[in-house]
């Protein structure tokens, strides 16, 4: 069993010596843990919890943290988005933590389970440029339009930020990375691009934290570099602890794809691998407009895909995604308070 780190309290201290505690959440085998205890848990990707027009750019609305986490049940897991801009203070250009360590403590209040992903593959609610392979080959580490801050930089303040908060479940490095090339091919070398990335930088982050899981965004579907026979090789990575399918597309059907890159193929290389599964972007659209689902009905599909994916041992599912605005008149992926789906969750996340 991997135990997995942490204590309360965020970014007290972001040195590299902080003390530790045993964590509440981690990885045995395909499983995940949940104080010491067998975790399957649902919830939502709500990408906004940072948004502070006071401070940042924001990332779309503001929410109100407490409200929003005191809505989830027990066992339930957010994922969000813990970017680089967003700890940017947009009248000063200086660091400004304030933002994301309100998502931390307001989860902390509510004993609540958090994922923070480090950056996006298309520059959405970053600087807006596109990750392409050079990015992914060094990159990475060179700084940018961001303050001069690269991302390898971002990550080490990040991680050592909030390593001891009661609240973090894992690290996600970067949200549906494909190492394309300007002109939108697939170089030949963007598997061996993708694996030395996520090795580098899942490497930089243990050197930090060697509690907590690591994870990464593969969206799973036969993208650049992680086709086929390559989702394996990447989930072989000694750095990589948790794999992730984000199913788009298949409104109701649990095991969605093609052979050689849909879940079920997915499923079975995370299961020679050794490693959890989770299903961490489930999106089908819903709303009140003509030739689109009904919530309602969303949330049947949701219900029906969500076991038939448990049975079929994946380790989790969230929800694409929360928004504290949903567009009830239009057709889209938006989950608020009151949507059906939330029941869904709510019945379906179990902790021992």
């Amino acid at each position: 069993m991997a135990a997995v780190v942490a204590t309360a309290g965020c970014g007290a201290d972001s040195g590299e010596n902080t003390p530790r505690t045993v964590a509440r959440a981690g990885v045995d085998g395909t499983m995940l843990i949940l104080d010491g205890n067998p975790w399957w848990p649902t919830g939502l990707n709500a990408y906004q919890l940072a948004s502070d027009w006071s401070v940042n750019a924001g990332c779309g609305a503001e929410v109100d943290l407490d409200a929003y986490f005191d809505g989830l049940p027990p066992g339930a897991l957010t994922r969000f988005d813990a970017f680089r801009m967003l700890a940017t203070n947009t009248r000063t250009g200086a660091l400004d933590f304030g933002p994301l360590d309100a998502v931390f403590a307001a989860a902390e209040r509510h004993r609540q389970m958090v994922v923070p992903v480090l950056a996006g593959f298309d520059g959405a609610c970053e600087n807006e440029v596109f990750k392409t392979r050079d990015w992914y080959v060094d990159g990475w580490q060179r700084g940018g339009d961001e303050g001069g801050i690269s991302y390898e930089e971002w990550v080490g303040l990040a991680v050592n930020r909030w390593k001891t908060s009661a609240s973090l479940a894992m690290w996600d490095l970067i949200g549906e990375p494909e190492p394309l090339a300007a002109d939108r091919s697939c170089p030949d070398d963007a598997a061996s691009v993708l694996r030395t990335f996520v090795d580098r930088i899942g490497a930089r982050v243990r050197s930090i934290d060697s509690t907590h899981p690591v994870t990464v965004g593969l969206v799973g579907g036969g993208q650049c570099g992680t086709a086929g026979d390559e989702y394996g090789r990447l989930a072989g990575s000694a750095h990589i602890d948790v794999l992730q399918y984000h199913d788009y597309g298949a409104d109701g059907i649990p095991l969605p794809g093609s052979g050689t890159d849909g879940l079920a193929a997915r499923i079975a290389q995370a299961r020679a691998a050794g490693k959890p599964l989770l299903v961490a972007e489930i999106g089908q659209y819903a709303g009140n407009e003509g030739g689109c689902a009904t919530p309602a009905t969303r949330a049947v599909d949701v219900g029906r895909k969500i076991d038939g994916q448990r049975a079929a041992g994946t380790a989790g599912a969230l929800l694409w995604a929360y928004v504290p605005d949903p567009r009830s008149g239009e057709c889209t992926y938006d989950i608020g308070d009151g949507d059906p789906v939330r029941h869904v969750l709510d019945s379906r996340a179990t902790v021992g």
